[in-house]
């Protein structure tokens, strides 16, 4: 069921929490032997939290018995949250993150944390120490990363909506891999306190969901201001639902040409072309545009965010939680046997990047040069938001690739986020929803990108297209041997 198919089961009286809770539970016992989407699930938490909600007597919250499941760096009070990494074994954190406490006001049942890749660090989710998720459509793929947990567990129906976040496509390249939607909000819109920290100025929590319509519920919810973040904008926020549905005739949408040439997947081409028809049949006017520094994002991109997961990942050291060495002789020792045994080869391969462009005699550089080269990228989308409302791209250049097909490759598997890392280095909001399958049965996804603040209006143009098109109807076969 989608939310809102779940709320009306409720307000009917035909299901409870309870009931759904035992109907998840079946769920994961059917899809997750296949996929492995979780990295923890505890269905007697989760059934603490449903009996807890039918005892409430007070008002019902929006999300009053709807199921999230939660990204693994994202702090839940009590239970083991580890990055998918070694070195935050046993971890559990003493707070709730801030949109975990805007979930629980809202009567969301947790559903357990997703698998990602080892500190967000990835676009497939095979980087994590519990081994890697595998996409719903074709268990012979990716799901897409990091937040590929999140994004498998949604499109495999586990649950109706999932929490991610989004440094560099990481909400969005899932969302299209496993044909779910996903939003990578306006930097500044969600509160980050309380999601352990890859690159600071780029990360944003972000819902993903079956529908526009229910991601655009679960971020009237986590969206806002908050104290606790010196980074989180003060502003209102618009009632989504109630705009979703005013129309979008005349609605000025812009093509970059950079992004429909060399190095697009054929298959995920001709079902662009097909959602430009639809969107054209709706009233919305396309135009081509140019988004020159295209090029530029990849390289500025992985100077910046390596640079910043250098620093905050300095402080994991053995010290005050997670992973310790044994026996150690000395502090040195200590440090280096910890870090050394703790992290994966991708986060190790990271942080010596970003220590290298962050060095004496480099940091002019490199560091230097990408921030200036980063305030050029924003300045392409700010000239093309005076011809347009919103821009459209594809998500990601091909589908869902397969398992292992890129490890051996990081500068390839790194170019998979090429649509989407722009976004994170300007700042704006952007959402991926299904246009279409390739012939070989994988989802495609088109991203809608707006200016800041302005989610609103991918809500509405995505709504509008996802009715006419009606991808979102479509779910991927139980594994094979599976009964519900």
């Amino acid at each position: 069921m989608t939310v809102f198919e779940l709320q009306q089961m409720y307000r009917q009286g035909k299901t409870g929490p309870s009931e759904v809770v035992r109907e998840l539970v079946k769920k994961v016992e059917v899809w997750e032997p296949a996929i492995h989407s979780l990295a923890w699930f505890d269905p007697e938490w989760l059934t603490r939290q449903a009996a807890a909600l039918e005892k409430g007597t007070g008002p019902k919250g929006p999300l009053w018995g709807v199921p999230v499941v939660v990204k693994d760096n994202i702090c839940v009070e009590g239970v083991p949250v580890t990055c998918a990494s070694r070195i935050l074994k046993g971890f559990r954190p003493p707070y709730n993150a801030t949109v975990i406490e805007r979930l629980q006001s809202a009567g969301a049942l947790l559903a357990g944390m997703a698998n990602m890749d080892e500190f967000a660090f990835g676009s497939s989710c095979e980087h994590s120490c519990y081994g890697p998720t595998r996409n719903p459509w074709d268990l012979s793929r990716v799901p897409g990363g990091s937040s590929g947990g999140s994004a498998a567990s949604v499109a495999a129906s586990i649950a109706p909506l999932a929490l991610g976040s989004d440094t560099g496509g990481s909400i969005r390249q899932p969302a299209s891999f496993c044909g779910v939607v996903g939003l990578k909000p306006t930097y500044g819109r969600v509160s980050r306190y309380g999601l352990i920290a890859f690159a600071s100025s780029l990360d944003q929590i972000g819902p993903l969901a079956r529908t526009v319509e229910d991601a655009a519920l679960l971020s009237q919810v986590i969206f806002g201001f908050d104290q606790r973040d010196s980074t989180s904008g003060d502003l209102p926020v618009p009632d989504y639902l109630q705009q979703i549905k005013t129309g979008v005739k005349g609605l000025k949408v812009g093509l970059p040409k950079e992004c429909f040439g060399k190095g697009l997947d054929a298959g995920v081409k001709t079902e662009l072309e097909k959602a430009f028809e639809q969107c054209r049949a709706l009233g919305i006017e396309l135009r081509e545009i140019s988004l020159p520094r295209t090029d530029y994002a990849i390289p500025t991109y992985y100077v910046l965010a390596t640079a910043e997961a250098s620093s905050n990942l300095a402080r994991f050291d053995g010290v005050q939680y997670g992973y310790r060495f044994p026996n150690a002789s000395n502090l040195m020792e200590l440090y280096a046997k910890t870090r050394g045994e703790g992290f994966g080869p991708e986060v190790k391969r990271r942080i010596i990047l970003g220590t290298f462009v962050l060095s004496s005699g480099y940091y002019d550089a490199y560091y230097g040069h990408a921030l200036k080269v980063r305030t050029l990228i924003k300045e392409d989308f700010d000239r093309a938001f005076e011809q347009v409302d919103c821009i459209l791209t594809p998500t990601a250049p091909t589908p869902a690739f397969r398992l292992g097909e890129k490890l051996q490759d990081p500068l390839t598997m790194y170019l998979s986020d090429i649509f989407t890392i722009s976004i994170n280095l300007a700042g704006l909001p952007a959402l991926s929803v299904p246009c279409g399958f390739t012939p070989e049965g994988l989802p495609v996804g088109l991203q809608w990108i707006g200016r800041p603040f302005q989610e609103e209006v991918l809500f509405r143009g995505a709504y509008a297209y996802q009715q006419a098109a009606g991808w979102h109807t479509k779910r991927p076969p139980e594994p094979k041997g599976a009964s519900s």
